[in-house]
């Protein structure tokens, strides 16, 4: 993928590069002290270069990607992934927390899939709060 720029915004690119959903979300993270460009905590507004380094804390999981390529302009997953080159220590390890989360999900039965009580199952609440 071609470089558009030669310097973007930091929670431009975490968003061009599909790491957040929104601008403001990526400027909440970093704001947050949950992204670090060269192991340092930064500002929203940083312009980044390639070759930041740039260390991505979110939902428990951790990113550690070298900056290869800049955009202005969100594309598909497929571009995105072009946008930045993860460490294989990064990539290992979370994977291996991905592959430990599913094996705890299976050994404590959680089906995930959680309902809202129908009218019938209120009223059995109910009456075990009550007795």
């Amino acid at each position: 993928m071609p470089t558009d720029v030669d310097a973007i915004r930091l929670d431009k690119w975490l968003w061009a590069a599909r790491f957040y959903k929104s601008r403001s979300l990526a400027t909440d993270a970093i704001n947050g002290g949950k992204v670090h460009v060269n192991g340092q905590r930064t500002k929203a507004a940083k312009e980044i270069k390639i070759g930041a380094e740039i260390t991505i804390s979110k939902n428990s999981y951790s990113w550690d990607i070298t900056v290869t390529a800049l955009t202005a302009q969100r594309r598909s997953t497929k571009d995105a992934v072009l946008l930045y080159q993860e460490a294989p220590e990064s990539h290992a390890k979370r994977q291996l927390q991905i592959q430990s989360e599913r094996e705890q999900k299976e050994l404590l039965g959680f089906s995930g899939i959680d309902h809202k009580p129908n009218k019938k199952e209120r009223r059995l609440i109910h009456r075990f709060k009550q007795e």
